[in-house]
């Protein structure tokens, strides 16, 4: 069995993001970029499968620009097998990532897509849900466990509640809580073996997509500052303050 691995290359979780003078996005020059955190956990549970005898195979994928290749390098020095990059320069949509994947599947035919949750840079938590309707495949959406027997797997799920338990049917699609495993650290060794494994790079227009944005971000703006706290003598100064000032009793 071949598992699929999307991974997204977004700003490290560590660096404070800054908004364009001109407002039409985010910093990225000179910032240190790295693998999304929940993606971490996804190849993390595709090397552990493999590691039970349950895959053959580890194939990670990423869309976007060339730089998008030293994030799939991560990956294969964590220990997966070879690499996929569909090019492009354009920022994508969550609905053009589905279609992409979608057309990956068809040429590759994994038996499991493992993806994370969301991404931490724009929070999107769409992109597992609709390829799973573009496929007609299962999902198992905020995954904490994943335990595969035959043909079927016994997810536990990550909810509001609390956990829930579902079963699906092979193929399906997961999309991975950072509650599910503890990513491991690539060794030296593993990094130098990486360097020699293959990427493919495909241009987004050799696969018949229209990724033409749906969505035009007019503006982008950092949230304002928080005003100042004033400090009151007592309950009854409180109540004025809201009730007066605030207005908001």
């Amino acid at each position: 069995m071949k598992i699929l691995v999307t991974v997204k290359r977004v700003i490290d979780y560590n660096v404070q993001v800054r908004v364009k003078a001109d407002g039409t996005g985010v910093e990225k020059e000179n910032v240190k970029m790295s693998m999304n955190p929940p993606d971490e956990n996804a190849v993390e549970e595709a090397l552990r499968i493999k590691e039970s005898g349950k895959a053959d195979e580890i194939i990670i994928l990423s869309i976007g620009e060339e730089k998008c290749q030293e994030t799939i390098r991560t990956a294969l020095a964590m220990g997966a097998d070879r690499g996929i990059l569909v090019k492009t320069n354009n920022e994508i949509e969550p609905l053009s990532v589905s279609k992409i994947v979608s057309k990956i599947v068809e040429i590759e035919n994994p038996g499991l897509i493992l993806m994370g949750k969301q991404a931490i840079d724009d929070d999107s938590n769409q992109t597992a849900q609709m390829t799973s309707a573009l496929l007609n495949w299962p999902q198992a959406t905020f995954a904490s466990k994943i335990e595969i027997a035959d043909n079927n797997a016994t997810i536990t799920r990550e909810v509001d509640e609390g956990l829930e338990r579902i079963k699906v049917k092979m193929p399906f699609i997961a999309s991975c809580d950072l509650r599910l495993n503890e990513p491991r650290y690539a060794s030296l060794p593993n990094i130098m073996k990486a360097k020699k494994k293959p990427i493919d790079v495909k241009p987004v227009e050799e696969l018949g997509i229209d990724v033409k944005p749906r969505i035009e971000n007019i503006k982008i703006s950092e949230p304002a500052s928080r005003q100042k706290g004033v400090m009151v003598a007592d309950v009854a100064e409180l109540v004025q303050k809201l009730k007066y000032e605030a207005k908001v009793i």
